[in-house]
C-alpha cells in the first residue's frame, strides 16, 4: 500500500452522504491529510441542499484504529490546536444529522471521530478504546469533555486511566454506542435508520441538533420558533397526521441561517 491508498471516500446516495475511512495499510489510521482533508469535505456535504444525513464508516472490518503515529510529531506540537481537534470539531458541528457505523477497531482518534458524531451504531465486533496513557499522551481537553458529556465522568476516567478496549455490550451500557447490531445486520440497521431521519421535518432534525449540543441560545430559539410559524411545516405534520398519510416536509435551511 502507498500513501495514495490513505484517503476518505464520500459517496452521496440519495439524502444521504458516507465518507469513507480508507488506509488499508494501517487498520484505517487516519493519516495528517486526511484531519486536513475532513474539515473540507464536510464543508461540501453541509453546502448541498440534496444531502439530510452523514454516514462515518470505516473501509472493510475496521472503522479507524487512531491517528497514524507517523505524523505524531506535527499532532504533538499543535497540543488542542491540532488538525486532528479541528476536524474533530467541525465533525461535532456539522449541521446536519451524522451516523457513525462502526465495526471493528474504534481506537484513539477513530473513537473521537465517533463521539463527535450525533449517533453511533457499532456491530457485534467493534471494540472502543482511548490510548494516551500507554503513550504518555495527553488527551485533547475538547475531546475528553465531549468523551464525559456522552458517557459520563467515571466510564470516561476508566477509559482515559486503563486504556483497555471495551467491546460494543460494554460500549452499550456506557452510552458509547447507541445500538449494538450483528455484523451482517449493520448496514441495514444504518440504512433503516438514516431513512427515517431524512423523512422527517428537517427543521425538526435540525433544531433539535442545536440546543441539545447547547448551540442555540435564546435568540436562536426564537428563530426556529419562527421557521415552524413561517414555514408551515407543522401544519403539513398534523394534516398528514389526520389524513393518515407520509407528511410532505418541504422545509429547507436558508443559505445563512
Amino acid at each position: 500500500m502507498t500513501v495514495a491508498d490513505a484517503e476518505l471516500l464520500v459517496e452521496v446516495t440519495g439524502p444521504v452522504a458516507t465518507v469513507e475511512i480508507r488506509n488499508p495499510a494501517r487498520r484505517n489510521a487516519m493519516t495528517t491529510a486526511m484531519w486536513r482533508r475532513l474539515p473540507e469535505l464536510l464543508d461540501g456535504l453541509e453546502a448541498d441542499p440534496t444531502v439530510r444525513a452523514l454516514v462515518l464508516t470505516g473501509a472493510g472490518d475496521t472503522f479507524c484504529a487512531g491517528a497514524d503515529l507517523g505524523d505524531l510529531d506535527e499532532l504533538l506540537d499543535a497540543g488542542d490546536a491540532s488538525i486532528a481537534v479541528a476536524a474533530e470539531e467541525r465533525l461535532a458541528a456539522f449541521a446536519k444529522p451524522t451516523v457513525a457505523a462502526v465495526r471493528g477497531a474504534c481506537v484513539g482518534g477513530g473513537c473521537q471521530l465517533a463521539v463527535a458524531c450525533d449517533l453511533r451504531i457499532a456491530a457485534a465486533d467493534a471494540r472502543f478504546g482511548v490510548p494516551p496513557a500507554r503513550l504518555g499522551l495527553v488527551y485533547p481537553a475538547p475531546t475528553t469533555r465531549r468523551l464525559s458529556r456522552l458517557v459520563g465522568p467515571s466510564a470516561a476516567k476508566h477509559l482515559l486511566f486503563t486504556a483497555e478496549l471495551i467491546d460494543a455490550e460494554r460500549a452499550l451500557r456506557v452510552g458509547l454506542a447507541d445500538e449494538v447490531l450483528p455484523v451482517d445486520r449493520l448496514a441495514a440497521r444504518v440504512d433503516e435508520l438514516t431513512a427515517a431521519v431524512v423523512a422527517r421535518s428537517q427543521l425538526s432534525v435540525a433544531a433539535a441538533k442545536e440546543i441539545v449540543d447547547d448551540r442555540a441560545d435564546g435568540d436562536r430559539i426564537d428563530w426556529w420558533h419562527g421557521q415552524v410559524r413561517a414555514s408551515g411545516e407543522a401544519r403539513e405534520g398534523v394534516a398528514a397526521f389526520h389524513e393518515r398519510r407520509p407528511p410532505r416536509f418541504g422545509w429547507t435551511p436558508p443559505a445563512r441561517h
